[in-house]
């Protein structure tokens, strides 16, 4: 059975009084908090409502489902957190990256992400809008790292950039859900120049 696809036009359509970006935060902080708590089936848009003070009503104007609002949060956390840098070197880059990714999933979001996560084999569309919102940014910004540094000579001609993608991203995720161990620059900066520098720049 093929996996649906998620469309953000058909999920979220706009109603009522404009909608209040600050408030649109909070109760997605809200949802992330609770999550991170219960895990994604025991989220309830109750839960939310009573973890934001808000009331019920005021969620359902802005999303129909908790996976549209879960779906949502994702996307935002992914715009939001994702910065792209810029440092002229595909070292600095990918450790600049690197670090603020690891900082980001250490933080609150972290606890929300692995129950997040681990509901992913078990809910077709979630795990389809998940990968076409936060996983696709991630790899997105790596890609284009990885695209600057051939323009400046830095990448060999060989380089497999579709596995040195995967595994920056799989480094983190595996230290932050299986070991437990700290995601500190120390690990990131093994990561980059034991891995990915040798995997994939000129003169390693």
């Amino acid at each position: 059975m093929a996996t649906p696809v998620y469309s953000g036009a058909t999920r979220t359509p706009q109603r009522g009084r404009p909608r209040d970006a600050s408030r649109d935060d909070a109760l997605r902080q809200a949802a992330l908090e609770v999550m991170a708590e219960v895990g994604y089936r025991a989220l309830t848009m109750d839960a939310v409502a009573a973890r934001a003070r808000a009331g019920k009503a005021t969620i359902y104007r802005r999303w129909e489902s908790k996976l549209d609002l879960v779906i949502d949060t994702c996307t935002q956390l992914a715009q939001q957190n994702l910065a792209e840098p810029d440092t002229g070197s595909l070292a600095g880059d990918l450790r600049e990256f690197l670090s603020a990714f690891a900082a980001f999933l250490s933080g609150p979001v972290g606890k929300a992400a692995q129950a997040l996560v681990g509901e992913l084999p078990h809910e077709p569309e979630l795990a389809s809008a998940f990968r076409g919102t936060f996983l696709t940014a991630q790899r997105d910004v790596l890609r284009r790292i990885l695209d600057r540094a051939e323009e400046r000579g830095e990448l060999r001609q060989d380089a497999p950039r579709g596995m040195a993608v995967e595994i920056a991203g799989a480094a983190l995720i595996y230290r932050l859900m299986l070991t437990g161990d700290p995601l500190d620059l120390p690990f990131v900066d093994r990561v980059v120049e034991q891995v990915l520098m040798p995997l994939v720049a000129k003169g390693q």
